[in-house]
């Protein structure tokens, strides 16, 4: 946890196997908060109702936030005058549009969530679902209507059971054409029942089939990040010879699915696999710890060795470095999994990895990890471009953890970039691929198929028989409207083990 208690005038900062938490700033009592300077309580904030939220939101983001002295509103030097912060808290009564003003023009992934259960089953992987995963698309250039397009069907979903595929069309909702200003209520929404009207192509022209597939969400789906898991045999000897590759389609890094990532590893370890394919073409971060354990499960030989060093803000990095040292901010490759067991590793030289435009945060970490030390060839397109980690930012109001009995606020800010042995951490434009290409509409094949035409191109390299060359394309589709659900998939988050701050 992190309990903020100006009565002492100190910070302790604590996080237990998960993510680091923001406790309030003191004791509450009838919602009057004494507001300290140098640890003497002499003025009183009445905070009341959601200006009580507004307080935790300017204090949590003054201590954590990557880009606090960036930011003016964020200065330290508000808190100098009790008077005239109460004032300014009393100005900026509305929650969210408060966090959203105090972002830096540089962050495009910050966010504030008013229920942290939904908050926190986001980032494990928990979320109300029919199991239809899919992409939308303007319909044509200048105009308001989208095309929905399934990616996948998660597995032991509603969408499982249904006629309803990867590659499948569709452009309404319950009769109702699908917009731009419509789809997040509909599809979005609170509702858990919605008849997708289903659509195809032919010459280039989007028609309605006729065909509508009724689906039902459930609340709390906890999706299986492990997608496919394969190995493949070629089918015939190429330039490097006939090997087993094998093939992982994973789409969040979750640390609570370690072990069962660990089996799928032994298994390849067991069968002789000595070329990989990480398909990450639709997974959008998760935890840091989760991709280092990926990392130390392609690899093996580099135990010990720096995966990733953290760069917290100017407030808190010399601090830590001061008081803890610099391997506080050190991710390094792992030999074991946190509970002791061992890791199943590779020990390969390369890897080959899938990605798309919504490829970010620890996707894109471990790309950035692995290639200070072996071959990581790139398959697909540019990746989002998201080089920070965030943590998540709880109102406690005592050392108990015990979270605020009046609100449901939490945050998830941006706290740090985040960089590789070779300390490079500048890739906010995205990491650009070896091989460009496109996901194809009309032919986005089966995941996980020797013809699927991604991992088609794939087996090409490996087997040395691919034509065409490399390409440094910049130039990436992907979905041009982005859903709230894909946007808070993308999230690459910290978990410590034990930390302490004392601040005086």
């Amino acid at each position: 946890m992190i309990y903020l208690n100006y009565k002492k005038s100190t910070i302790l900062l604590i996080s237990v196997s998960f993510i680091f938490l923001l406790g309030c700033e003191n004791e509450i009592t009838n919602n009057v908060v004494p507001v300290s300077r140098n640890g003497i309580n002499n003025f009183i904030i009445n905070l009341d109702g959601e200006l009580e939220i507004s307080d935790f939101i300017w204090k949590g983001l003054n201590e954590y936030y990557y880009w606090q002295d960036r930011v003016e509103e964020l200065s330290d030097e508000k808190l100098k005058d009790e008077e005239n912060y109460a004032k300014y808290i009393s100005e900026n009564s509305q929650p969210i549009e408060f966090f959203e003003s105090l972002k830096h023009v540089d962050d495009r992934f910050s966010w504030i969530e008013d229920d942290y259960r939904v908050l926190e089953n986001t980032l494990q992987g928990i979320i109300s679902s029919n199991g239809v995963e899919f992409g939308l698309l303007y319909a044509c250039k200048n105009c308001n209507e989208l095309i929905g397009f399934v990616k996948y069907i998660l597995k032991g979903s509603n969408a499982e059971e249904k006629n309803i595929k990867r590659g499948d069309l569709f452009t309404g909702v319950n009769g109702t054409v699908l917009t731009a200003s419509n789809y997040r209520s509909l599809l979005f929404g609170s509702n858990m029942n919605y008849t997708l009207n289903m659509a195809a192509a032919r010459n280039g022209v989007i028609f309605n089939t006729g065909i509508n597939v009724e689906l039902t969400k459930e609340e709390n789906f906890e999706i299986n990040p492990i997608q496919i898991s394969d190995i493949i045999n070629l089918d015939k000897i190429g330039q490097y010879g006939n090997k087993k590759i094998g093939y992982l389609m994973y789409n969040q890094f979750v640390s609570k699915k370690s072990h069962e990532l660990n089996q799928v590893f032994e298994n390849f370890k067991n069968e002789g696999v000595s070329e990989m394919v990480i398909d990450l073409r639709y997974n959008g971060g998760g935890s840091i710890k989760n991709c280092v354990e990926l990392a130390s499960m392609i690899t093996g030989q580099f135990t010990n060795e720096i995966f990733a060093e953290e760069q917290w803000n100017n407030k808190l990095l010399p601090y830590l470095r001061n008081n803890f040292g610099k391997e506080t901010l050190i991710n390094r490759f792992r030999a074991v999994l946190e509970d002791g067991q061992e890791i199943n590793s590779l020990n390969l030289n390369r890897v080959f990895i899938i990605t798309t435009s919504e490829s970010a945060s620890a996707s894109e970490l471990l790309i950035n990890g692995l290639s200070s030390y072996i071959n990581v060839i790139q398959i697909g397109e540019k990746t989002v471009g998201k080089n920070v980690g965030s943590i998540t930012v709880y109102d406690y109001i005592d050392d108990e953890q015990t979270k605020n009995p009046d609100h449901t606020y939490a945050m998830q800010p941006i706290v740090l970039k985040i960089a590789n042995n070779d300390g490079f951490a500048d890739y906010a434009d995205g990491l650009f691929p070896d091989f460009f290409i496109e996901e194809d509409l009309q032919n986005m094949g089966v995941l996980g198929k020797k013809d699927e035409p991604m991992l088609s191109k794939v087996i090409d390299i490996i087997n040395g028989t691919s034509k065409s060359p490399i390409s440094k394309s910049k130039i990436s589709k992907g979905p041009l409207v982005k859903d709230p659900l894909t946007i808070k998939r993308q999230v690459m988050f910290v978990e410590k083990d034990e930390v302490f701050i004392n601040q005086n």
